[in-house]
């Protein structure tokens, strides 16, 4: 059985849950439209930071934030459009501004809710385009979809990127194993190209890899109970990110239709044309092993 339920917490939470399963998904529309939890027949897939995201000057470490209009840094945070210079922050605003919910189904086989990013005033100063992002979380026990649209409403087209930046909790990272559809990556802290054997050294301190090329669009990560597989539309993502520090619970595997700096170089970019739209997907499923 499929509900959804709301929960005044810190933050207004929608609640997700499938009784059959004992999944639960939770969101909260007002910090950035993230999901927060994940919870797959009583385990934990997802990593939350609990300090970090109870403060909102701060950017959250956990869940699944969602990275928009860029992906990655720029340099200086800065990029240049039509000769003039803008300011934009890692990762994009999105994952910081609050979402409105806009609709919210449970029905028989799953559970869905839909939430929109509109541009304002704040969002025009930094990025000068009025678009509107919607997501639809569509969530069925240990299967959970996310649907994207992007609509431009501006005169001219409109040049982003996008992704998503999942969190996934682990106990032991020595004991995953990955099939990334790659055979090189980028080093994104020494910037130096390597051969990518299916192994990381989690010795390091940080891994920060962005793989591309990447041959299709499925990877997977198993460790000795479950498996998790992410798929993603064709049409749009190119770069697919592994980042991970050294002692923390986490390591996060992140699907970008674009490379760092791609406002400034142009590289990947997706632009729409006035009036139009782009509608693109990730689906995340876990099955035991």
């Amino acid at each position: 059985m499929f509900t959804i339920a709301q929960q005044k917490q810190q933050y207004q939470t929608y609640v997700l849950t499938d009784s059959s399963t004992d999944s639960r998904l939770e969101v909260v529309p007002e910090r950035g439209g993230i999901i927060t939890r994940w919870r797959v027949q009583g385990r934990e897939i997802l990593y939350l930071d609990a300090e970090r995201f109870a403060r909102p000057e701060m950017s959250i470490r956990g869940g699944i934030p969602i990275l928009f209009p860029i992906c990655g840094n720029l340099p200086d945070n800065t990029y240049t459009y039509q000769g003039q210079q803008y300011t934009l922050k890692q990762h994009g605003f999105a994952r910081d501004l609050p979402w409105e919910v806009t609709k919210s189904e449970a029905e028989d086989d799953s559970a869905s809710l839909t939430l929109v990013l509109n541009s304002n005033e704040q969002t025009r100063t930094v990025y000068p385009f009025d678009f509107q992002v919607e997501f639809t979380y569509e969530f069925k026990g240990n299967w959970l979809g996310i649907w994207q649209r992007f609509v431009n409403h501006s005169s001219a087209p409109m040049p982003f990127s996008t992704g998503l930046h999942p969190y996934f909790q682990v106990s032991d990272k020595t004991a995953l194993k990955f099939e990334i559809p790659a055979t090189q990556f980028q080093n994104q802290i020494t910037k130096e190209m390597h051969a990518f054997s299916g192994n990381f050294d989690f010795e390091q301190e940080e891994l920060d890899l962005a793989f591309r090329p990447i041959s299709n669009q499925k990877a997977t990560v198993s460790d000795n109970s479950q498996r998790l597989q992410l798929t993603w539309s064709s049409n749009y993502y190119g770069t697919l990110v592994f980042w991970t520090i050294k002692g923390k619970d986490y390591y996060c595997l992140e699907p970008w239709t674009a490379p760092r700096n791609a406002l400034n170089t142009g590289t990947d970019l997706i632009y729409i044309e006035p009036a139009g739209e782009v509608q693109t997907w990730i689906n995340l499923d876990i099955t035991s092993t």
